[in-house]
């Protein structure tokens, strides 16, 4: 198939702008030309999508806005599980504490978006504290409900929750971290507090939400809401997180 020489030039701009800046609006100064070209344009959103597909990601539009998001495996564009350890979690950390740091972002995600309603954001804003104080009662009714349901039968346990989050494990590298009030470091990656800012941070850094560290306060983006009001929590993906947290559908 023969594509026009515009088209491909404006499929090249725009992944390239995809590529450092991640997200293309209708409203973004000196890019307009470049929403409209996609959105117009069939052969352009097609060139773009393909170039994306080769490097292993996709291109998806929410709202006003174009998104450019990379294959779960994508080590380039994305963070590969030793990355996500080495930049969140404390030094030598195990798998126990990127599993928590996980249940971590999950259990803020949760907070914010309760997938009812005509908009599935619940809630502005989430203290530190609050989001602290939330993780550890998740985690210790979690690891009760893992020990019945060991106690009742370890084979059918075994084979029915093989695939549920060990919070057991997590619940023990939560545990292990001091208070920031203990630490003479104050809040490093190594106390509640710190991992929980750390990773605060880190999610700022994506645009996922705005982290107040002075007010000890976060709030979600609208590239966090657009994602999740039109990708994550389809009514599928709703009842999954849900299972996860151990929350039942009433």
């Amino acid at each position: 198939m023969a594509y026009e020489a515009e088209n491909i030039t404006y499929s090249q701009k725009i992944f390239y702008y995809l590529l450092c800046h991640g997200a293309l609006s209708d409203n973004d100064s000196n890019a307009g030309n470049l929403y409209r070209a996609y959105v117009e344009r069939e052969e352009v959103m097609n060139l773009v999508k393909n170039q994306a597909q080769i490097a292993d990601s996709r291109v998806e539009r929410y709202g006003s806005t174009i998104y450019l998001m990379p294959d779960i495996d994508n080590k380039y564009l994305g963070y590969t599980k030793a990355e996500l350890k080495q930049k969140i979690c404390r030094s030598k950390a195990t798998d126990k504490d990127y599993y928590l740091s996980q249940f971590i972002i999950l259990t803020l995600m949760a907070e914010f978006y309760d997938g009812q309603g005509s908009t599935c954001k619940s809630r502005e804003f989430l203290k530190l504290g609050e989001l602290q104080n939330i993780v550890s009662e998740k985690l210790k009714a979690g690891a009760e409900l893992e020990s019945e349901r060991e106690a009742e039968d370890s084979n059918i346990y075994t084979e029915l929750y093989e695939n549920v989050l060990d919070y057991k494990s997590m619940s023990e590298a939560y545990e292990a971290l001091k208070s920031a009030e203990d630490s003479t470091k104050g809040k490093t990656k190594t106390t509640k507090e710190g991992l929980v800012s750390v990773i605060c941070q880190f999610l700022e850094k994506q645009g996922l939400i705005v982290f107040v560290e002075e007010d000890e306060m976060i709030k979600t983006t609208p590239k966090l809401d657009n994602i999740m009001e039109y990708k994550i929590l389809n009514k599928d993906n709703y009842a999954r997180i849900m299972e996860a947290l151990g929350v039942k559908d009433e």
